[in-house]
């Protein structure tokens, strides 16, 4: 704020408290003159400049930016009367006009007057109403003119006595000082509306006194907008679709009301940046409104959208309304009917931060589908946020990670800012998937990665395999984006796996490998928190997983993927064709995904085949041979683990998974820890031959029987 905006603000508030002095002596005269002469002093009002406060509650800020242009005000002067203090009215009157004439801006009250569409009288009413909250004289005027002391408050037919230009229409509830709750009005059941009390709405009185700010009965339910990032350095991508929805607004028909701008995505971050880019070229404040906060009863959503109309014609204000399900965010029960109430009763400037097209909207809408930048524009702000300290860091980040442009600039700051003894490379990466990680407690279970690829023991051609499917997921960028394969496919981007074999196989353990290998969040799918019974809910749940996972690049777990993608069926009732959209929808979701899918599965011939053809790589985790057992067993061992030498030839016999292999180890080390010793080989065959009466395994005594003669292998 410059000095000049000071001394300019300060100069109107002067001029605004030299109008509303001269308004009150207008007034004192109007009721002197139906009061009579009185013998009782009255107070005198007078009325000190207001000193400019700071940015936005000062009245000059309001009219320092380009608004449009208010309709010219004549000056009318009342007709003197012939009844006595006729002359002081009309004197009073014009000093009154003369005051509002000589301010450029108008005062609040004119201009009030003028942006709310107030008649004369009703003007002049309020007047009455203003001059209660500011003359203490005015209580005692209003019951010498009543002729009642109890009665020492402002009512219409007050009004229709003092006023020359009184009109019945102002009563009405469609007219401007009851319609945008101006006035409010105490009736009790027995009084008529006309002598009822009046009192003008707290909001009014400040914004007359030159006061403007939000109405505080809407701050519980809205929050401003940070504008502060909506800079020139917007991206590309994004600048695009500002100037987009720039140019509709000024091509829209001046007779209606502005178009609801439809943010369609599922990034509300950048449809946040869109809208705000958009605020400030118009000089605009917007206001977020998660709808899940909407009144549920229709004459609250009534009350808040006349509450924010009349806002929007006082304040350089607009709404963003975000109804997307995103940030953790659920809609309320019934806030979808509420939220189509409120967008076809307000006006001005609105955003509708939605997941896809609101539907059934009457008014004008544009509809504009905003997404992440590419993934160029996320490696170039990464550069422009890292600076010198970049090196080859955005490449890889922009890459393995879908980012907004918001989150770019949070996380690049937060791992400058950190001392850790970490290289820049780590800060970044560790801050971004704890950033990332996704809220899904309520559908999937997160697993921290511990196995590495020398925990794992498969055939070469198995391992070549998930060492390939780990070397795409890192270089998916580089085939997609720059090599130009994103550009001649239109779906097929993400990178899915199926995970084929029994139990104990190793499919869990491959899955942890590849995401320990990647340092990207892992988790595993509840089925049974997924899968609903109520027709759509299965979508839903599964939408929800997808869009919370896609920013990190988190990898996504089915296990026994085999009952969320069985075959789809022959359609014999509701049931059968809902269950086969079910799976219609999997198959674009998995299309879709851009990050690493693993279905792990025990029967491989119970999935569709139409999954079968979609995924890129297949795995088949086949029961281990003797020497992949006996390479289970000794990597089984922790290093750290007293133990005497295994004879691992003769444990490589037991015909077992490495599943079973994990916990017949596990509990030898208990048993050995119970008895205050090494691990030795009659402990290991003890909990083998526990493990073997578990699974239901025929046993043989002599499989499991050790004598000291024979010896260990180490």
């Amino acid at each position: 704020m410059t000095n000049n905006d000071i001394n300019a603000g300060a100069e109107w508030q002067k001029g605004n408290a030299e109008y509303l002095s001269a308004a009150m002596a207008w007034l004192r005269a109007c009721l002197e003159r139906c009061a009579g002469p009185s013998s009782e002093s009255q107070t005198s009002i007078v009325l000190q400049p207001l000193q400019p406060r700071e940015e936005p509650k000062s009245m000059w800020r309001r009219f320092s930016k380009p608004q449009p242009a208010l309709p010219e005000r004549t000056p009318t002067l009342l007709p003197p009367s012939s009844e006595p203090g006729g002359e002081k009215v009309a004197a009073a009157y014009a000093a009154m006009q003369a005051a509002a004439n000589a301010m450029d801006p108008p005062p609040a009250l004119v201009s009030l007057t003028q942006r709310l569409g107030l008649s004369a009288f009703e003007e002049h009413l309020l007047i009455l109403c203003v001059g209660m909250e500011l003359d203490t004289g005015v209580a005692a005027y209003c019951a010498r003119c009543q002729k009642d002391p109890a009665r020492n408050y402002p009512t219409f037919a007050l009004a229709f006595t003092i006023f020359d230009d009184a009109s019945w229409s102002a009563l009405s509830p469609e007219r401007p000082l009851r319609y945008w709750r101006l006035i409010e009005i105490t009736q009790p059941s027995y009084q008529p509306l006309t002598t009822s009390g009046l009192r003008v709405d707290e909001r009014i009185v400040n914004y007359i006194k030159g006061l403007n700010y939000l109405d505080d009965r809407l701050l519980p339910l809205v929050s401003p907008l940070d504008q502060r990032a909506a800079g020139a350095d917007l991206p590309g991508s994004h600048s695009d679709v500002v100037e987009k929805i720039i140019q509709s607004m000024k091509q829209a028909d001046p007779s209606r009301s502005l178009p609801i701008v439809q943010l369609v995505g599922t990034d509300s971050d950048s449809k946040e940046l869109v809208a705000a880019a958009v605020a400030n070229s118009i000089g605009l404040q917007l206001y977020r409104l998660p709808a899940s906060l909407l009144p549920t009863q229709p004459a609250d959503i009534e009350t808040f959208a006349r509450l924010w109309q009349r806002e929007s014609m006082l304040l350089p204000i607009g709404l963003y309304l975000h109804a997307a399900e995103s940030r953790g965010e659920t809609a309320a029960p019934g806030s979808a009917p509420m939220t189509s109430h409120l967008l076809e009763r307000i006006e001005g400037v609105i955003f509708l931060d939605t997941r896809e097209g609101w539907p059934g909207l009457h008014r004008q809408n544009l509809s504009i589908e905003v997404t992440k930048p590419t993934t160029a524009e996320q490696a170039a702000a990464w550069e422009a946020e890292l600076g010198l300290a970049a090196a080859d860091n955005p490449t890889q980040l922009a890459s393995q990670f879908n980012l907004s442009h918001t989150k770019i600039t949070q996380l690049a700051r937060e791992a400058l800012s950190q001392t850790s003894s970490a290289d820049l490379r780590e800060r970044l990466w560790q801050g971004i998937v704890s950033n990332t990680r996704p809220q899904l407690d309520a559908l999937a279970e997160r697993i921290s990665p511990k196995a590495t690829w020398d925990d794992i023991v498969l055939p070469a051609a198995e391992t070549g395999v998930l060492q390939q499917i780990a070397q795409q997921v890192a270089q998916r960028a580089k085939v997609y984006e720059s090599w130009g394969f994103a550009e001649k496919m239109s779906r097929g981007l993400g990178i899915s796996a199926l995970f084929s074999g029994e139990s104990g196989t190793g499919k869990t353990m491959a899955a942890e490998v590849i995401a320990n290998e990647l340092r990207l969040n892992l988790y595993r799918i509840d089925l049974s928190a997924v899968i609903s019974k109520y027709i759509g809910e299965t979508e839903k749940n599964l939408r929800r997983l997808f869009d919370a996972t896609e920013d990190g690049g988190a990898i996504l777990f089915f296990d026994e993927a085999d009952a969320l993608f069985g075959k789809r069926s022959e359609v014999k009732d509701s049931h059968d064709r809902y269950a086969n959209i079910e799976i219609n929808y999997l198959l674009q979701k998995m299309e879709a995904y851009r990050g690493l899918a693993i279905l792990a599965t025990n029967m491989k011939s119970a999935l569709d085949s139409a999954f079968l053809r979609r995924l890129r790589f297949i795995v088949n985790f086949q029961f281990p041979g003797r020497a992949e057992r006996k390479e289970i067993w000794r990597r089984a061992f922790p290093s750290g683990m007293p133990k005497e030498e295994l004879d691992y030839d003769r444990l490589a016999i037991l015909n077992v998974t490495g599943g079973h292999i994990h916990n017949i180890a596990l509990n030898a080390a208990f048993l050995a820890a119970r008895a205050n010793s090494s691990v030795t080989m009659p402990l290991v065959l003890e909990a083998a031959k526990a493990e073997y009466q578990k699974i239901e395994r025929p046993i043989n005594e002599a499989e499991f029987r050790w004598t000291e003669t024979k010896k260990a292998v180490a």
